[in-house]
């Protein structure tokens, strides 16, 4: 098509196109390939038991049982075999029979859906490098289940070793699937584990030993969930707390971040998001949903851009931000709550990583031209339509915009530099509306969204945050615009308006 034509927002050249020698070989040589990866040089061997075994026996783990055992009543051992069971349903299982198994079938699968996976070589060269220095946290965008599955594809390509990634339980509960998930790496986690104390001790202590052997790569999305509006959530900081941990007590020199960004011209889950964004609960996840959810396969989803980021150092960047001596005051075998310092730390490195998610996504001409028939009058795409000649030069006129628009104060003056603003001593005036109407309107639903849940009456906002009912209640009252409907875009305003301390969360 004419779109494919076109540039993306990032230049080509820094993307390779994955499937392109995939399309030219055989699938079943490509999945028995030679598989050598360079490991992390300060780390011991070992294996799945040995890590859970280290785990079960761990300091931290004895201390946490016998607390639990004096709450409850239970005895020790009856604590432990709990401790046990968590383990078991918890843990990966990751076997390279299994790789093999899913290289083969996410070949066939991904060259039917996408047209090309392209990753960047340099970000993937920078990445081989830092598992051989320190441990590794992974941490990419969440938009779509093909995302895990796509990394360790990559991965697996490039001789760069498999991670371990965090997974929602109801996978581990399908059929066959669940199996072949936990034997590729996921190792699979609770989405309700409220007060319960042993289930986050055991969680917290397999994470940090994976992290402290040098087991494997660790992945896991900050944002917690899936976006619904492909746009960047609040980040989750408990996973990230986990990771660090180590770090924080001298138990690693160094640990290393890699964000990721995927991004997609057409995610497969489409109508399923829009469908959830307007508060339809979200079908549970089988093994029968995947197999008549396999008429994806008939369809074309265009290309999948996966961007690795430049590594980022923790040791560096909380170097002058944290004083890791205060973990010296306690044996480090005991629990401990954070500091606010810490917590602090942890929070930004959490949304620096999100920043640098977003900085390395690819926009596709697809995502432009869309922007821009959603903003034509329906009237006029229905009965006139939409001249292609007169698209294609208001997508490049976006594309070039987009390039040059970055944060606030540099778009401020790059708006100052084509004339669309004037900047005085005292505020700032419009000067050309081309501009400036477009940027209008592509921001109203989130104004809209901003306004929808100030109007609200608190009883409401009560239903909405604690009762989590669906949405709709402020379509019922007639507010806002459809895209401020979403229960997405509606928890980001909720935690944008409490850390500007304008709204408090009461728990109940």
């Amino acid at each position: 098509t004419p779109a494919r034509a076109m540039d993306t927002v990032r230049h080509p050249e820094e993307f390779v196109d994955l499937l392109d020698e995939r399309r030219r070989g055989s699938d079943l040589s490509f999945a028995f390939k030679t598989f050598s990866p360079w490991p992390y040089k300060g780390a011991l061997s070992c294996s799945t038991a040995d890590l859970n075994k280290a785990v079960l026996e761990s300091h931290f783990l004895r201390h946490v049982a016998k607390e639990v055992a004096a709450e409850t009543g239970s005895s020790v051992e009856e604590v432990k075999e709990d401790a046990l069971g968590i383990l078991e349903e918890m843990s990966q299982n990751l076997q390279l029979g299994f790789i093999r198994l899913m290289a083969y079938m996410l070949t066939k699968v991904f060259k039917r859906l996408f047209s090309g996976i392209f990753v960047n070589m340099e970000g993937l060269n920078m990445l081989q490098q830092a598992t051989q220095e320190s441990p590794v946290i992974l941490m990419p965008n969440h938009r779509s289940y093909v995302d895990f599955l796509a990394i360790s594809y990559i991965l697996f390509s490039y001789d760069i070793p498999i991670p371990v990634i965090a997974a929602g339980i109801p996978l581990a509960g399908m059929k066959i699937v669940g199996e072949i998930l936990r034997r590729s790496g996921a190792f699979f986690i609770r989405r309700a584990i409220g007060s319960d104390k042993l289930y986050w001790a055991v969680l917290s202590e397999y994470i940090k030993t994976i992290v402290r052997k040098g087991f494997a790569p660790v992945e896991f999305y900050v944002e917690g969930l899936r976006s619904r509006t492909l746009k960047s959530l609040v980040p989750k900081l408990g996973m990230m707390h986990m990771v660090l941990e180590p770090y924080f007590k001298g138990e690693v020199f160094d640990i290393t971040l890699v964000p990721v960004s995927i991004s997609y011209d057409r995610v497969l889950e489409e109508s399923l998001l829009a469908h959830e964004l307007l508060g339809v609960p979200k079908p549970k996840e089988s093994t029968t949903g995947l197999l008549k959810a396999s008429k994806v396969l008939q369809e074309a989803y265009g290309s999948m851009h996966v961007n690795f980021g430049r590594p980022l150092s923790v040791r560096r960047l909380c170097e002058g931000k944290i004083n890791r001596c205060q973990y010296n005051l306690v044996p480090r075998d005991l629990p401990r709550k954070p500091s606010a310092e810490v917590q602090a730390c942890v929070s930004w490195l959490a949304h620096l990583t999100v920043r640098v998610q977003e900085e390395g996504s690819v926009i596709s001409p697809w995502s432009l031209m869309a922007c821009l028939l959603l903003q034509a009058p329906a009237a006029v795409l229905s009965e006139e339509g939409l001249l292609w000649h007169q698209l294609k030069e208001k997508t490049l006129w976006l594309r070039k915009l987009a390039l040059d628009l970055g944060d606030f104060e540099e778009a401020i003056a790059l708006l100052k530099k084509c004339g669309a603003v004037h900047v005085g001593q005292q505020e700032v005036t419009a000067s050309d509306w081309e501009v400036l109407s477009f940027l209008q309107t592509l921001l109203r639903p989130f104004i809209d969204s901003y306004q929808v849940l100030c109007l609200l009456p608190p009883l409401i906002s009560f239903v909405m945050v604690h009762l989590k009912a669906e949405p709709s209640l402020s379509a019922i009252l007639g507010l806002g615009t459809y895209e401020a409907l979403s229960w997405d875009v509606q928890k980001n305003v909720l935690s944008a308006l409490r850390r500007l301390e304008t709204l408090t969360k009461l728990r109940t």
